[in-house]
């Protein structure tokens, strides 16, 4: 704590030989942000600007790729300083503040998989509704939804803790995420029931309901044509990867709080970058490549450049 400034900061303590690789780290971080900014962006515009993609599944899409964009700026530039500071640190209130945004972007990822579960289920099992069903309106509503809850529900945990006295100021981790918790002189009963409750509201929830509407959408289309079957495993396979990707993340985000003591250092910060790396990168690249319609456009719009 800086006395002078009456400043807490927490120093994390996940970084493995920084010093020996500061600039290997950097590089290679800077590389993949780049990549992650410029994957999910060209299909975030193709979206916007392409009329034929002016659809609910798109729009969804779109939404899911910005969320991998703010996520990533939540991490990346924090990362990119700390690889080339002596001292890897940062104040208690934008710790706080990252966890926050952090954890907003997390859950709204599953609310977002779960409303285009909803939509691929009314298009393919309701085909004559669908227009009636997923309206502009509706279609917002979702998206406004999709944020503004798990904002609300992280905004009271974050109130939950942010009286309680630190006993630590270094934190197991790369970022500031689950692993807070360990810095706290008392284990807050009230706040591990919360945290319980909003695990299984915001994700359990919204991955029941995904499995319960893909298992629907199974069984319909094994009734049906060839073409019809085609079409849905088209576009619900790149879905359904995308969720299992994401649920061994948080999976293990959550996990590591409870085994932290037992996975040894090197061990954690390889996991870690794998989260930090991989799954930015996961999203573009499935609907990017998988769904038809987008790669279309993407190869299309890549001719037009390349004849300029």
């Amino acid at each position: 704590m800086d006395a002078e400034l009456n400043v807490t900061y927490i120093f994390f303590g996940g970084h493995v030989a920084v010093h020996t690789y500061r600039y290997l780290y950097f590089v290679i971080f800077l590389f993949a942000y780049i990549l992650i900014i410029c994957s999910n962006s060209s299909i975030v515009c193709l979206i916007c600007i392409s009329k034929t993609l002016h659809e609910p599944m798109y729009i969804f899409i779109a939404a899911l790729l910005i969320n991998s964009v703010l996520y990533s700026t939540v991490i990346y530039p924090k990362l990119l300083t700390d690889f080339l500071s002596e001292k890897q640190f940062i104040p208690y209130s934008a710790c706080l503040f990252q966890g926050f945004v952090f954890y907003i972007l997390v859950y709204s990822e599953f609310f977002l998989l779960a409303v285009m579960s909803y939509d691929r289920y009314v298009s393919i099992c309701k085909p004559l509704q669908y227009p009636n069903i997923m309206t502009k309106s509706t279609v917002s509503v979702f998206l406004f939804l999709s944020w503004f809850v798990p904002a609300c529900e992280t905004a009271v945990a974050v109130g939950l803790i942010n009286n309680s006295k630190l006993c630590s100021f270094i934190l197991k981790g790369i970022f500031c995420n689950n692993s807070m918790f360990k810095l706290y002189c008392v284990s807050s009963k009230a706040l591990s029931i919360y945290g319980v409750f909003m695990l299984l509201q915001l994700a359990l929830l919204p991955i029941l309901f995904i499995l319960f509407t893909y298992t629907r959408i199974l069984l319909i289309t094994y009734r049906s044509s060839i073409e019809v079957r085609r079409k849905a495993a088209q576009t619900c396979l790149p879905h359904i990867m995308v969720l299992f990707s994401f649920s061994c993340f948080v999976t293990y985000d959550v996990v590591i709080v409870r085994l932290e003591s037992d996975i040894p250092k090197t061990a954690r910060f390889i996991m870690t970058l794998q989260v930090v790396l991989y799954h930015p990168l996961f999203n573009p690249i499935m609907y990017g490549l998988k769904l038809t319609e987008i790669s279309k456009n993407l190869k299309r719009l890549f001719c037009q450049f390349s004849v300029q």
